[in-house]
């Protein structure tokens, strides 16, 4: 059977309640899909009413909750009378029966009263009173039932994604606070090897800062994207660990043949097998969020998008760097404070779950090295729809 395109959006009430984390990781855990794309939107008045007419010209939903969908979207989709926009996370999942696995993992409206099975079964409300009239409505996310309202929505969404997605700088409640400061978290490839809850559950882990999250990008990253973005860790890791190798191989020699490096091969070493060893490592961190060895690859592949994925996430508030890097832990897993991101899902130094900016300038470089601004929501309904 072919792949199919399906989509979920998370309402702006799932997002204030940082509860975006947990509905990933039922998605991605239950549905075995692939997660291809994640795009932030701050919808304007204009996507805001076409999506809302959209909605109430679909006869494949039923005509009750045409209504009160269309008239949930027009009331909390809707940016503030001063502009602030709600945040709007969508995200795109590819994979056989994708449409049937997504609407089955999210369950139907009625879920909410009784049932914990299903995403709005855990997270969403649909309340009525004795008259059968609906007093609270709350979806938590929105799907397709079918592939062709798929179709209908990714080319309405598309078509404002440069305009309305990208990183949300005039949030709401973010414009209010006095000092906002922005980070950005790389939540790295060994959590994307299969489908499973690990990216949600990290996630969930980070909205314990109270940040908000402004800005998100499904990536493979390239082989020049890598070397820019870690190029200042080379000289380091050949200063610091050329000399771990140089001692390492004078103890061995020592060992093996019984006597002492002499002076003037470890300084020739020092200058040779050191920086190699530091090389080697650095290339391995590449390999690692690339999944290609760097002196294999020819110059035009080194801008073609690599083979795994990771996910780019930016939050924003106050101390927003100190915040996320003390829920993230130290480098090495093993020093980190339970409870933390590395000690919970990291391995080692290098597979360590997540990567945080380390300062507010390098979230800003780093921000704009993986072009977490660009939209890649057009590219994927091209490839199916276009």
């Amino acid at each position: 059977m072919s792949k199919e395109l399906g989509y979920v959006l998370v309402t702006p009430y799932t997002l204030r309640k940082s509860r975006t984390g947990g509905v990933l990781g039922r998605l991605l855990s239950t549905t075995g899909l692939d997660l291809v794309a994640a795009r932030m939107f701050g919808p304007s008045p204009e996507l805001v009413k076409r999506y809302s007419e959209l909605i109430r010209s679909e006869n494949e939903v039923w005509p009750e909750i045409r209504e009160l969908l269309s008239e949930y979207i027009e009331r909390e989709f809707s940016p503030t009378e001063d502009g602030q926009v709600h945040r709007v996370l969508m995200l795109l999942f590819e994979g056989e029966n994708a449409v049937r696995k997504l609407r089955d993992s999210i369950g139907g409206f009625e879920d909410s009263v009784e049932s914990a099975d299903t995403i709005r079964g855990t997270y969403g409300d649909y309340i009525k009173d004795h008259d059968g009239h609906v007093t609270y409505f709350e979806p938590a996310v929105l799907a397709a039932p079918t592939s062709e309202i798929v179709q209908n929505v990714l080319s309405l969404w598309s078509e404002f994604s440069i305009k309305d997605g990208g990183i949300q700088h005039n949030a709401i409640r973010l414009a209010e606070d006095q000092d906002v400061q922005k980070t950005l978290v790389i939540i790295k490839p060994d959590n994307f090897t299969f489908p499973s809850s690990r990216p949600g559950n990290i996630m969930d882990i980070f909205s314990r800062s109270g940040l908000r999250l402004i800005g998100v990008k499904l990536l493979r990253m390239s082989l020049a994207e890598a070397l820019e973005f870690y190029g200042p860790v080379q000289p380091v890791l050949r200063d610091k660990l050329g000399g771990m190798a140089v001692d390492r191989a004078r103890k061995a020699l020592k060992k093996e043949f019984g006597f002492e490096m002499p002076a003037e091969v470890t300084e020739a070493l020092a200058g040779t097998l050191g920086p190699a060893f530091g090389d080697h490592q650095f290339y391995s961190i590449m390999k690692f969020m690339t999944g290609q060895w760097a002196p294999d690859v020819d110059a035009e592949g080194t801008i073609s998008e690599g083979r795994v994925r990771c996910m780019t996430l930016v939050y924003a508030g106050e101390n927003a760097v100190e915040k996320i890097r003390n829920i993230l832990g130290p480098t090495d897993p093993s020093k980190a404070a339970p409870g933390s991101v590395r000690r919970e899902y990291g391995t080692d130094i290098m597979v360590n779950a997540a990567h945080a900016s380390d300062s507010a300038e390098n979230a800003l470089r780093e921000i704009g090295i993986l072009k977490v601004e660009e939209d890649t929501i057009q590219r994927w309904y091209d490839q199916y729809f276009g």
